[in-house]
């Protein structure tokens, strides 16, 4: 199945329950989340390879100018758990941790 495709079938689903006007911010937030987790993931594997480095270690990230992504805001675990009935609470509770933990996105992710 193509990315489009599961985006289009996720729109769908969304659609039905939620504004508009609310919906674009559901769907930018995930596609930011994802792609902060993707960022965050790629350094923490090469760190996770070295046997110097520390791949939990936050000052490793901020050197390489990528977001910290606390494990329970790491799409790995979302993913795991997407088919949960907390999912919704799940994506708001990543967003307020990403936040909490990188001081220049306090504020301005969205938590519908």
């Amino acid at each position: 199945m193509s990315i489009e495709t599961t985006l289009f079938a996720a729109a769908d689903k969304m659609w039905g329950n939620m504004d508009p006007g609310e919906y674009k911010h559901v769907a930018l937030g995930m596609i930011f989340l994802r792609y902060v987790s993707e960022s965050f993931q790629r350094l923490h594997d090469k760190l996770a390879a070295d046997e110097y480095s520390d791949p939990e270690d936050r000052d490793e990230y901020l050197a390489e100018n990528i977001f910290w992504v606390p494990e329970r805001a790491r799409w790995s675990y979302l993913a795991k758990n997407s088919k949960s009935p907390e999912i919704g609470v799940m994506l708001d509770d990543a967003m307020r941790a990403i936040e909490a933990d990188n001081e220049s996105l306090k504020g301005a992710l969205p938590k519908v």
